[in-house]
Order: C-alpha cells, then sequence, then structure tokens
C-alpha cells in the first residue's frame, strides 16, 4: 500500500481492481486467478496493481478480509434469533455468491483444518458473546458457541454456491427462496433454541 494517501483517480484504480479481482479469485481461486487478465479488465498495469497490493497474494488477502468484514456488517448476529440470522445469511449469499466462494478457495488453496483466518484476523468475537449471553440467558441450548455459531452458518450454506447438493441462484423464484427460508429457519430453530 502506498504511503501517500491516494488521490481520486489513484482510489478509482485500486476500486477496480478490487472489483475485477473479487470476481478473478471468485471464479478461479488463488492459484487460478491471473493477474494479466485482472489488469486488462481493470484498465490498468502489474506495477500499479504491486504498488496497492504487494503481491496476488496481497491482493486477495486484501479482498479476502473486506470480504469477512462485509459479511459481518451486512449480516450482524442476532444470538436471540439465530434462525433469522441464518437465513439473513443464506440471501446475502444469493446476492454475493462471490463472498462464499472466496472464503471456500482460501479453505481449498490455504487453510484444509482448523480456524479460516489467523487468531488475529477472527471476527467472531462478537458473534461467540452473543451466542455465550443467549445461552445464559437460557435462549440458545447449550455447547461451545463456537461450535454453535459453526453449525448455524453451515446449515444457511444449504443452498450456497459452494453447496455439493445444490447452489441457488437469486434467479430463481421468490417462492422457492421463501420455502428454502421457512426450512432453514425452522431447523434452525429446532437445533440451536430451548423451547
Amino acid at each position: 500500500m502506498p504511503d501517500q494517501p491516494l488521490t481520486a483517480r489513484g482510489a478509482a484504480t485500486r476500486d477496480r481492481i478490487v472489483e475485477v479481482a473479487t470476481r478473478e479469485f471468485a471464479e478461479h481461486g488463488i492459484a487460478g486467478a491471473r493477474i494479466e487478465r485482472i489488469v486488462a479488465a481493470a484498465r490498468t498495469n502489474k506495477a500499479q496493481l504491486y504498488a496497492y497490493f504487494g503481491s496476488k497474494e496481497g491482493l486477495f488477502d486484501a479482498i479476502f478480509s473486506g470480504s469477512l468484514e462485509r459479511i459481518v456488517n451486512v449480516v450482524p448476529i442476532d444470538a436471540a434469533d439465530l434462525a433469522d440470522w441464518a437465513v439473513r445469511l443464506y440471501d446475502e449469499y444469493l446476492r454475493r455468491p462471490d463472498l462464499i466462494r472466496l472464503a471456500t478457495w482460501a479453505r481449498l488453496e490455504r487453510r484444509p483444518v482448523g480456524h479460516l483466518v489467523d487468531d488475529a484476523d477472527r471476527l467472531d468475537d462478537g458473534k461467540l458473546r452473543a451466542i455465550a449471553e443467549a445461552q445464559a440467558a437460557g435462549i440458545v441450548r447449550p455447547g461451545d458457541p463456537f461450535d454453535v455459531m459453526a453449525m448455524v452458518i453451515a446449515m444457511s450454506m444449504a443452498w450456497s454456491p459452494v453447496s455439493n447438493v445444490y447452489a441457488a441462484t437469486a434467479q430463481e423464484p421468490p417462492e422457492l427462496h421463501d420455502r428454502r427460508r421457512a426450512l432453514l429457519r425452522e431447523c434452525v430453530r429446532r437445533a440451536v433454541t430451548t423451547d
């Protein structure tokens, strides 16, 4: 990253790189992504890309970190209603399938076991605290808060772009999504709540 603040033109170039590279990494993964395609589609050059991100891996890291922050901010947890949270995650996967594909590529190519990111980069402290508080209030069944969170996220991904059974798209009929949302909501509610 440059030490100097970006000019408006530099920021626009950086934003184009991020937009194009997000699609490239989501489609091809880290190993399959090509810098040549990224710079051509972003109307820039390799020197500019490397000046902003340092390397292909640095570019992926910046995009992946941004995608994690986006999902946390756009779909904040409500531990008192984890079923609704799962449905909102489902909806976000429909809106932004690239986000879940980036996470899957990171899992496949970087972290085949353990946490998806280093402890210092994890953004789940607030989620885990919220789940623990809901457990203490008797709303969510007992268990490791991380395991509860992981199970709800996994259930929300049942029809995601990385499902090994069926990948839903936003172009499918709304009533189909409504049926899935109802099923997901009920299954998560039964799995994690105490009522």
